[in-house]
């Protein structure tokens, strides 16, 4: 087939009818080694004018992870990107497309996938604020050197490509692509059509597409069980999975879309497991449903389909997993540990029944980011900056304090935070020859106003800003003679803050904070104290 022909909003039995006919093998033919080539792409932000993703970034690693641990990616052969601009990306494509013509002078077959995650709009795809015209990514793509390329793109209005149009290494094997060695043309895939925006979940801790796609890659998209995902098998999945878990969201349903142009037959398989001897075995007599397989930071990692008689496979890499089946009127609930090179047999014996309340994983669609708050609890350490200050008048302080922060509450990457802490201290002042011991106590409270930054991998932000705080300060002397000391003062100062995502809720924070203070009780003088604060925080 030489023309495209895209298939937008079409159910899987559609798919793949047309994929059988020009995918799959339509006789006997000698089979060929595929050498792979892969460039992966995740980017958080879009610019100025689009709202951060939270797992573009975590949805490139997954993706990165399954090609090379199943996908029959060698590492040397995949470049993965995170939150770069568009000239690493071309680069990267121009770097592989060298690699790919020498394979082929070589005489080997050869096949590359192009995956990206972000934000698209307007026809570009947006990295940071660079941008990449959609049909000069489809232009470079349909005419690269690979026998085979496969692009896929989780945006928003990705779908616009087919009209025209935020890992752990394993050893790379051979798979063999049974069909005709003339087999060549391109295969795009998009997360939703032209007109609908593709949808992240907190619960998942990903996209809704790319996490059916790595879930279906991993075994569960396996119709055939011939523990080998085929490109048709990967996409119905996907496709079927997405739009019923999208249908009921605030945005609507989200209909991946396909579109191809090949000449020849070929067995496009995209992952192989068939040896794979790490991961979970569910045996046919283990009851049907879907059982989400949760990772140790409460996202849901993969997910298996159980159909009534069929056993199921799936390759995950070695660690300890929550299981959850959900029923009619509570969960079904237990953990399994795969252990390095062995299958971990999922037994339903081994699962116990809890309330919904027990649930591992209690995120929910997450349409527009919004108000994000967050509640802290930490410690403080205090010093003046002046010698004779910090001696006497004023000692180091330690401190406990509770720190409340809205994010983008005036717009998207502002920060307006609210702190309190108390503490004390002992320390003794030098009067005429005497050392006066006393007690030293104090309490602040600060409000904060700051600009936001995410890092490279999106689990890491910092901010600056601005901060005025009032403090109370008192000392009381062991001495009753002597009369005890306050002092109150408002005192504005500089904020540095970096904030690190623990977890699917929970926070790791710290703080560096330089403030002015005029002191006016017995003399005008001009000092400066720091601070130091760290903390976990919950985000609700």
């Amino acid at each position: 087939m030489n023309s495209p022909r895209a298939i937008a909003r079409a159910g899987p039995l559609l798919l793949a009818f047309v994929l059988a006919t020009h995918l799959l093998v339509a006789g006997p033919a000698r089979a060929a080694v595929q050498h792979r080539f892969a460039v992966i792409a995740g980017n958080d932000r879009g610019g100025a004018d689009t709202r951060p993703l939270r797992y573009a970034a975590d949805d490139a690693r997954k993706v990165h992870a399954v090609l090379t641990q199943l996908g029959g990616v060698a590492a040397d052969d995949v470049v993965l990107l995170l939150n770069q601009a568009s000239g690493e990306l071309w680069r990267a494509l121009g770097n592989a497309e060298s690699r790919i013509a020498a394979a082929r002078q070589r005489g080997e077959r050869t096949l590359f996938v192009l995956y990206f995650s972000g934000h698209a709009k307007d026809g570009e795809l947006r990295l940071g604020d660079s941008r990449i015209g959609l049909d000069d990514l489809k232009t470079r793509l349909a005419a690269g050197p690979a026998d085979i390329r496969i692009g896929v793109f989780d945006s928003c209005r990705a779908g616009a490509l087919n009209r025209t149009k935020g890992a752990r290494r394993a050893p790379a094997f051979a798979i063999e692509a049974a069909g005709s060695e003339e087999a060549r043309g391109l295969v795009m895939l998009t997360s939703a059509s032209a007109d609908e925006d593709a949808q992240e979940s907190d619960e998942i801790g990903g996209s809704y597409f790319s996490h059916y796609l790595v879930s279906g890659l991993r075994g569960d998209a396996d119709r055939s069980r011939d523990r080998r995902v085929t490109l048709s098998e990967a996409y119905a999945y996907a496709y079927a999975r997405t739009v019923a878990d999208t249908a009921e969201s605030a945005a609507g349903a989200q209909h991946p879309t396909f579109s191809y142009d090949l000449k020849g037959n070929a067995d496009l398989v995209l992952t192989d497991f068939a040896n794979r001897s790490e991961g979970i075995y569910v045996p046919g007599d283990a009851p049907a449903g879907i059982y989400y397989i949760v990772d140790g930071s409460g996202f849901i990692a993969a997910e298996i389909q159980k159909s009534a008689g069929g056993d199921r496979l799936l390759a995950l890499p070695a660690g300890r997993y929550h299981v959850r089946r959900r029923l009619a009127d509570r969960l079904r609930i237990g953990e399994i540990h795969i252990v390095s090179g062995q299958l971990a047999l999922l037994d339903e014996a081994h699962l116990r029944d809890a309330p919904f309340a027990d649930d591992p994983v209690k995120g929910a669609l997450r349409d527009e980011e919004g108000l994000q708050v967050s509640l802290g609890l930490g410690g403080t350490v205090q010093s003046f900056f002046d010698g004779p200050t910090r001696d006497g008048l004023f000692p180091p302080t330690g401190m406990l304090g509770l720190e409340l922060e809205l994010r983008d509450f005036f717009r998207r990457g502002w920060l307006l935070g609210f702190d309190f802490a108390s503490g004390g201290t002992r320390g003794e002042v030098d009067r005429y020859g005497t050392l006066l011991p006393f007690r030293f106590t104090e309490l602040s409270a600060g409000t904060t106003l700051a600009a936001e930054w995410r890092f490279r991998d999106s689990k890491f932000a910092a901010s600056l800003g601005l901060r005025l705080a009032v403090v109370l300060m008192g000392r009381k002397f062991d001495n009753p003679t002597i009369p005890d000391q306050f002092f109150a003062t408002f005192t504005p100062g500089l904020v540095a803050g970096a904030r690190y995502r623990l977890a699917r809720h929970f926070n790791l924070l710290g703080h560096g904070r330089v403030h002015y203070l005029l002191y006016n009780v017995d003399e005008n003088r001009s000092l400066g104290y720091w601070e130091l604060s760290a903390g976990v925080a919950y985000e609700f």
